[in-house]
């Protein structure tokens, strides 16, 4: 489901800006482009936009990551709930046009706003899922996810591994392929939503966070000590 709602993020976020939202390789290369152009002032702020992204990592580093490492409980509904509320005022700020029309025809300065509001939530969404699943998912793009299921393929074709640790394996490359299906899906259905209703597209993936938090609500438990990395 967070596959899907990355997905859905992804669309909304290029249709209204113009530019990808969930991962932070396009805007490094918008920079590059933007420093040839001599635009530098255009530069330094797309550069600036995936430091949302990161603090909203960093965010879940210390709600998540640090309790599970110290035996307390992990707060994932926090985490999930900020990056709902991040979606919900990209979702109403649109609809009282904080963000000017939407159009993925417009400048930084117009954008900005939403392009920080927008990051910080898939950086919320994607340290969450990161830390609670032990650094082996990824929902808000999809580089990392197919390089692991390469390698997992050619683990599965060619190591020969004990059953134990086959099913493992079976079972992670399941997984991404889920995962990787899902954020594919989410993309065209997120499209085909916020052509529809615009800013209100944002809703989609809000509520899906809830329901994350809502059931990391549920799930909340005093962790068994964990390793450091």
């Amino acid at each position: 489901m967070l596959s899907f709602s990355g997905g859905c993020i992804n669309a909304g976020g290029f249709l209204a800006t113009g530019k990808f939202v969930s991962h932070v390789t396009g805007f490094a290369t918008l920079f590059g482009v933007d420093v040839a152009s001599n635009q530098i002032e255009n530069a330094l702020s797309i550069l600036s936009v995936p430091l949302f992204f990161l603090l909203g990592a960093f965010a879940a580093g210390l709600l998540i990551d640090r309790p599970l490492h110290q035996g307390r409980t992990p707060h994932v509904d926090w985490v999930m709930g900020l990056s709902a509320l991040c979606l919900f005022l990209a979702a109403g700020g649109g609809e009282m046009l904080w963000f000017g029309k939407f159009s993925g025809v417009v400048g930084l300065e117009e954008t900005y706003a939403l392009l920080a509001v927008v990051c910080l939530a898939s950086g919320l969404q994607n340290g969450a899922i990161t830390s609670s699943s032990g650094r082996s998912v990824r929902t808000t793009h999809l580089t990392g996810l197919t390089t692991d299921l390469g390698l997992g393929l050619a683990r599965a074709l060619t190591f020969d591994l004990k059953k134990s640790l086959s099913q493992k394996e079976a079972r992670a490359n399941f997984l991404r392929i889920g995962s990787i299906l899902s954020f594919v899906f989410g993309s065209a259905v997120g499209a085909w939503v916020f052509l529809a209703m615009g800013y209100k597209g944002f809703l989609l993936p809000a509520l899906i966070s809830v329901y994350a938090a809502w059931h990391g609500r549920k799930a909340k438990v005093v962790p068994r000590d964990l390793p450091l990395p």
